[in-house]
């Protein structure tokens, strides 16, 4: 196992994620910790940091590299953006860091943030193409994708806080200053024609494009507090603006969603979003939670494990993760999803469920056992709630709770395990009748390798009005199978109205 740390020196906070790395490929994070910093604030007319910005660096970079040592970490990764790396004297603080904590912090470009960004976002989102604009404390890297490749790239140096101290508006912002702090983001902006009427959609990266999606969540009662892959409207976005540009930092402090540590920077940050989206048309914005550090952990791991820098299909591949992480027997999971989407397959005709629906089969029947890990009885509910808990990527909120309740149901439908689930309004009544369809089938490839025997060689399913026919080819004695596929028959006949006969032949 490898134990893997990571720290980012941000404009406006610190964080170190440590991660496992384990012998089977997978991983996770087991430990996060974020501290407020604001260096972008700490910054003489001389464009020095203040010793007041070395101390506060100094003592978190202590704290730190002893959480590191803690954890027994392997391997430290330190970048530092924007303030340091704009600082004339960065490189001095760079130093202290190295000679007090033995940590060597790495001041990194501006074009190399934003390609860790990509990094962090393109193997989390099923995104081929968009804007991506990583909005930190003191600068907004900028960048332009297509087919899952960057086209062009900048750092701008305009970020929450330092654009708040740039016109003073940690409290209040008069209309005659949002004039001029349109036209100054703008301005530069410009520079960019890739940038205009793109008409793609935004995606944002770091705490204020977060914070904005955590307020809209809560304005409209949104049932998850998940923020990734979550989707809002360019209206949604004006309409918070409006709303928020004429408060003051105390009013602010109340808005649900929004932290009292972000609410003096956050008119600066909204401003340089409203600025985006006037000059690229885009019409809705995606929210990342992951960037900068996901790209560093996905560009060490790609080099160290020998995959890809770029996922090829992101939902196969987290799936993948999950399934090392928590499963006790992956070939038994993989060869139920192998007879189940056969079923699906077959069976088109009798459940009429598109191409997407087979997908969210594949996930579900795949991760349909992980909950063995907590504990065996109830292991669907746990398997339930891990699936819709974990990170897994590329699929919507609706589509990963669907997951879970497909995994949640295979030993039967319980319409009282979700009654009252936070998520359920998620879901319209289409879906829960289609999760119904696929936990059963499901259920039928979970019986079919109930013994963990592989006995079950090959199926051949088909149907006709009158009834469906389920052939299984077996090297043996598949009693066991039938006993449990015989007590799915009722459920079968239940849900498409025609018996289920079940034909068994012996091979050789």
């Amino acid at each position: 196992m490898q134990r893997i740390a990571i720290i980012d020196i941000g404009s406006n906070s610190a964080r170190l994620v440590i991660s496992h790395i384990y012998k089977s490929g997978a991983y996770n994070m087991v430990f996060n910790q974020k501290e407020s910093l604001r260096l972008a604030q700490k910054t003489d007319s001389d464009g020095n940091l203040s010793r007041e910005a070395f101390d506060g660096a100094l003592r978190i970079m202590q704290s730190f590299a002893f959480m590191c040592k803690q954890y027994k970490a392997d391997k430290i990764i330190a970048v530092a953006t924007a303030a340091i790396r704009n600082a004339k004297n960065g490189s001095q603080l760079t130093n202290e860091v190295a000679e007090k904590t033995g940590i060597h912090l790495h001041i990194i470009s501006g074009n190399a943030e934003a390609g860790l960004s990509f990094l962090g976002v393109i193997n989390t989102l099923p995104m081929k193409d968009g804007i991506l604009f990583d909005l930190g404390g003191g600068s907004t890297e900028l960048v332009l994708f297509r087919g899952r490749k960057i086209v062009e790239s900048v750092s701008i140096p305009l970020g929450a806080v330092n654009t708040t101290s740039i016109f003073n508006i940690r409290d209040t912002m008069p209309p005659n200053v949002y004039t001029d702090i349109n036209f100054f983001i703008s301005t530069r902006m410009e520079k960019y024609p890739w940038l205009k009427d793109s008409g793609l959609p935004l995606i944002g990266v770091g705490g204020t494009a977060r914070t904005v999606a955590k307020m809209i969540q809560k304005s409209k009662n949104y049932p998850s507090s998940r923020v990734h892959n979550y989707i809002f409207s360019a209206q949604s976005f004006r309409s918070l603006f409006k709303k928020l540009r004429g408060t003051t930092l105390k009013e602010r402090s109340e808005v649900p969603g929004l932290s009292l540590e972000r609410a003096d920077i956050i008119l600066a940050g909204l401003s340089i979003i409203n600025c985006l989206l006037e000059l690229t048309g885009s019409k809705r914005i995606v929210t990342s939670g992951c960037g900068l550090r996901e790209g560093l952990f996905y560009d060490y791991y790609s080099k160290t494990n020998r995959v890809p820098l770029i996922a090829e299909d992101i939902l196969d591949s987290s799936t993948e993760n999950a399934l090392r992480l928590y499963s006790v027997n992956i070939e038994h999971n993989r060869k139920v999803a192998g007879l189940a989407l056969a079923m699906f397959d077959s069976w088109h005709g009798l459940h009429r469920l598109g191409p997407r629906y087979r997908e969210l089969l594949k996930t579900a029947a795949l991760l349909h056992d992980i909950g063995i890990s907590i504990n065996y009885y109830s292991h669907a509910r746990h398997s339930a709630y891990m699936i819709l808990n974990a990170k897994i990527f590329g699929l919507t909120h609706a589509e990963q709770m669907l997951c879970a309740v497909i995994a949640g149901w295979h030993n039967g439908i319980s319409k009282r395990y979700f009654k009252n689930h936070a998520y359920r309004p998620l879901l319209t009544e289409k879906d829960w009748d289609h999760a119904g369809k696929l936990a059963l089938l499901l259920a039928l490839a979970e019986s079919l390798d109930y013994s963990e025997s592989d006995t079950i060689q090959q199926i051949a399913a088909s149907a006709d009005p009158q009834r469906a026919v389920l052939e299984i080819r077996a090297t043996g004695d598949p009693s066991i199978e039938l006993h449990q596929l015989k007590s799915n028959q009722e459920w079968f006949e239940e849900t498409f109205a025609i018996p289920l006969k079940i034909v068994v032949k012996l091979l050789e």
